[in-house]
């Protein structure tokens, strides 16, 4: 029998990607393998049955697992998803790997193997698989076109008969995948922009993007290309000279995350307060507590005359090209590995190995363990 790969539906809501493409199907029957598809699976994000050739259908999730010898997710799966999956079989997927002992637990306990891409080791060989910066492109480019949809102002110069109407001023707060993709967005719809970000080395790039770089002072360059979490102090100086900033543009936007712990809150409701009226802010990190003070996630609130948005699982609202860029992501993680249409995994590979969340009866990754006490 060839190796199975199953993909099933997405149950979260609101949430409309795919973990696979047509053309990257292709790719898979090229290995040698054999793809089991939920029979609409692919309907949300718009890819119906029918744009699926050589695919094997399945009528519900129990069947896909109960064939597949790697299933794909976009989201975990539920925890009666979970507990059809083929002991030894895997599991791929964006697995919101520090949210929930008691998945990791299960996943354990049912002897499959999961691999989060949240875990990706920051190396040069994984970017092609890193799912969180290219869905984060993805939210980058729609929080740009969230702010401007929602701003009582043109985000370009606009000359008429009349006169001419300066462009809007946007503040990035952010500079990681998303925040790059933001301000590029902001920059060809026309706005001014500025940006800001803890780490001093994303400065030039900033700058390259035709933005100016707003520096505060402080620095916070930690490991693996992510941000340290500041001290009380630097958190004040921080504040102090941002919140000049603030006050004069007119959409702000926020992408500051850390991986796997609730987000920076960087604005204040008194920096809030003192923004122009009619400004906009967005609010990337909404899920994960908000960078931003009095942000609702999936809510849009007015805190004076400012309107806060809240935006959840934003790369849905891109679903065919987040697909396309998620399905390769996946991809490129598991095709090293598939060999003669069989599965060879190799725990000596450095990328596979950061990835794994569950292994062989047990949790694997030390800082998952750490951080749900496990």
């Amino acid at each position: 029998m060839p190796l199975t790969l199953g993909v099933i539906s997405e149950t979260a809501p609101g949430e409309r990607r795919l973990s696979v493409v047509p053309d990257v199907v292709k790719k898979y029957l090229g290995l040698g393998a054999r793809v089991v598809l939920q029979q609409g699976a692919g309907v949300p994000a718009h890819f119906p049955d029918a744009v699926f050739a050589d695919v094997t259908f399945a009528a519900s999730a129990a069947e896909v697992c109960a064939q597949s010898d790697v299933v794909f997710c976009v989201q975990p799966p539920t925890e009666d998803v979970i507990a059809q999956l083929k002991p030894g079989s895997v599991l791929l997927g964006m697995l919101q790997p520090w949210a929930s002992a008691a998945r990791a637990r299960q996943l354990a306990e049912g002897q499959v193997t999961a691999f989060a891409l949240e875990l990706l080791p920051r190396i040069s060989r994984a970017q092609s698989m890193d799912a969180l910066s290219s869905q984060g492109a993805v939210a980058g480019y729609e929080c740009a076109l969230i702010a401007a949809d929602h701003s009582p102002k043109f985000f370009p110069m606009l000359t008429y008969a009349a006169g001419t109407i300066r462009p809007a001023k946007v503040l990035v707060i952010g500079c990681g995948v998303a925040g790059v993709q933001t301000i590029a967005t902001a920059r060809r719809i026309g706005a001014m922009v500025e940006a800001y970000d803890v780490r001093p080395e994303t400065r030039e790039q900033v700058e390259s993007l035709g933005a100016k770089f707003v520096d505060t002072g402080v620095s916070a360059a930690g490991t693996g290309g992510y941000a340290r979490e500041l001290t009380d102090e630097e958190k004040a100086r921080q504040a102090e000279r941002l919140a000049k900033a603030v006050a004069q543009c007119d959409a702000l936007i926020t992408t500051a995350a850390i991986p796997g712990k609730p987000a920076p809150r960087i604005i204040t409701a008194e920096m809030v307060a003192k923004m122009k009226p009619g400004a906009v802010v967005v609010d990337m990190a909404a899920e994960t507590g908000g960078n931003v003070e009095g942000t609702v996630a999936g809510e849009k609130v007015w805190i004076h005359d400012v309107l806060v948005i809240g935006p959840v699982n934003i790369p849905s609202r891109m679903p065919v090209h987040a697909s396309e860029m998620y399905a390769k992501n996946l991809f490129n993680f598991i095709s090293p590995f598939i060999q003669d249409g069989a599965l060879a995994l190799d725990w000596d590979d450095e990328v596979m190995a950061g990835a794994c969340l569950t292994h062989a009866g047990e949790v694997r990754h030390a800082g998952v363990k750490q951080v749900l006490g496990l």
